[in-house]
């Protein structure tokens, strides 16, 4: 099971009932569990299984549940767009991915988002208990001097664009890195001392080592952390260990991804594709096959249509 390219994966997953016994193998390890009342031991169908509890009674698949529930694609595709998805490390488009597959590019960005919620970290652990972090926050959007008139801030009303629209502001990221470790993402209404601090006590133990720039919003570090700060006003980048060329390399990966390969991303859906890049960056040690199946054992989050584009 050491797939190590995309093809070797298809020619195993050749037929239907492969990937099933194997999805089954990942979920279940040979003792399926009933996603309805959590009852063991159920009646094997033609189709699936139905549950043994008489209070329950009701039939499912080892799709129910999961990101693959309702959903008439075959799991050999799944598996192709999760491998595609996980595996290319500035993302890969709903048009490219349904060029690849075969599909409309209305359900490989369905299949996109739906790999993403699996993506999110279940159990997220604290930052910087044994190593050093950096901190800082990225701005997604077009710069004002490439605008178009129209499209720039007005004078007259900052709150307005030149065309009379409402003046949309960049899209602010907060991250945290781990050197040699992991990254914590989050989207933030604006940069304020509030919305950064929160996330770094949130996800960095007290006493931590943790280094940012000399943005006033980091000042409130020094009570709880060692805090240091790199002076890039006077173009002062490294000085010994202090510096944030870890998440600056970062935010070259992200920002490339978002703007060459999906080139615009919503406010709404923006959480989700960093949830996708942090899972990517976080799991870069492991083999593809091994991320590949450390992945789908975390597949159990079920999202629909209507829950995704915000229908109630």
């Amino acid at each position: 099971m050491d797939f190590k390219s995309l093809p070797q994966l298809l020619d195993h997953f050749k037929e239907e009932k492969t990937c099933i016994e194997y999805y089954e193998n990942i979920r279940w390890a040979g003792k399926p569990v009933c996603p309805h009342c959590d009852a063991e031991h159920p009646y094997v169908t033609t189709r699936g299984y139905k549950c043994s509890n008489n209070e329950c009674y009701k039939k499912f698949t080892v799709k129910v549940g999961t990101i693959f529930e309702n959903s008439k694609i075959s799991l050999r595709t799944w598996f192709a767009a999760i491998w595609r998805c996980t595996n290319h490390k500035k993302g890969i488009s709903s048009v490219q991915l349904s060029l690849d597959l075969g599909i409309t590019q209305k359900t490989a960005w369905f299949v996109l988002h739906r790999v993403r919620e699996m993506l999110k970290d279940k159990s997220p652990r604290m930052l910087g208990e044994y190593g050093m972090v950096e901190a800082d926050e990225a701005y997604i959007g077009q710069r004002e001097q490439t605008k178009h008139y129209s499209k720039r801030r007005s004078d007259e009303n900052p709150s307005l664009r030149n065309d009379g629209s409402p003046y949309v502001e960049k899209k602010v990221i907060v991250g945290i890195i781990e050197r040699n470790g992991k990254v914590v993402l989050k989207h933030v209404p604006n940069a304020t001392k509030k919305n950064m601090v929160a996330l770094i006590e949130k996800h960095v133990p007290k006493g931590a080592k943790i280094y940012t720039d000399e943005s006033k919003v980091y000042k409130s570090l020094k009570k709880h952390y060692t805090h240091e700060t790199v002076k890039h006003a006077l173009s002062i980048y490294v000085a010994g260990d202090v510096h944030t060329n870890t998440i600056e390399n970062f935010w070259s990966v992200l920002k490339r991804g978002l703007v060459g390969v999906y080139h615009q991303v919503s406010e709404k859906h923006l959480e989700r594709y960093l949830d996708e890049f942090s899972a990517r960056f976080n799991t870069r040690d492991i083999t593809t096959s091994d991320r590949f199946q450390n992945f789908l054992k975390e597949s159990e989050s079920y999202l629909s249509h209507k829950r995704l584009i915000g229908v109630k």
